[in-house]
């Protein structure tokens, strides 16, 4: 099948190619049952070395520049405890980690988790990490022009492959908040 956005020659629906992703993504896939089916969540594969939006829009389409994700993991502090939280924003967008990410999760402090935090906690690789598979204790703050989207490009849980995901579905995650101004530019 052709993808809906981008200039990828080939998608598969994700059902169809669980042996492809992470552990914890193919198990999100297959208990899936938001109101998006599974089979319009798509993944294609793509060079591992052109993960990177910038450069990954170079090889992939101008187009996905401004229909991409971005997934990062955060870390708030309070006192002695801490809450690890996904943001999804807009690749054109940063998360307001010390603002409304912050706020949200009641820390004092917030910022980006180190990598082998980021990784080892979601099982997946740095560079792909997606909200699909995390896990179900933690918030996904999602930005709201992420779900206003009908097909948004985030990571399959590995540098290699992406996952096209309707916008909507996004909503529809274990843990997800939408907030307006979670993406800033």
């Amino acid at each position: 099948m052709r993808a809906p956005i981008g200039s990828f020659d080939h998608a598969i629906p994700a059902p169809d190619c669980l042996d492809g992703l992470t552990a914890p993504v193919a198990a999100a896939v297959r208990a899936w049952n938001g109101s998006v089916p599974a089979e319009q969540i798509l993944y294609v594969d793509t060079d591992p070395h052109w993960a990177d939006t910038a450069v990954f829009v170079e090889h992939y389409g101008q187009d996905l520049l401004e229909r991409s994700a971005n997934c990062v993991v955060v870390a708030g502090k309070r006192g002695s405890g801490t809450t690890l939280a996904a943001c999804v924003v807009l690749s054109t967008t940063r998360a307001d980690v010390n603002g409304v990410v912050r706020r949200r999760l009641g820390a004092r402090k917030a910022s980006f988790a180190p990598m082998d935090t980021a990784t080892g906690e979601s099982g997946m690789e740095y560079g792909g990490i997606t909200p699909i598979g995390l896990p179900a204790d933690w918030p996904v703050l999602v930005d709201a022009a992420v779900v206003d989207l009908p097909y948004v490009l985030v990571g399959s849980g590995r540098r290699r492959g992406k996952l096209l995901v309707p916008g909507k579905a996004f909503a529809e995650l274990p843990g997800a908040v939408v907030l307006e101004g979670l993406g800033v530019a």
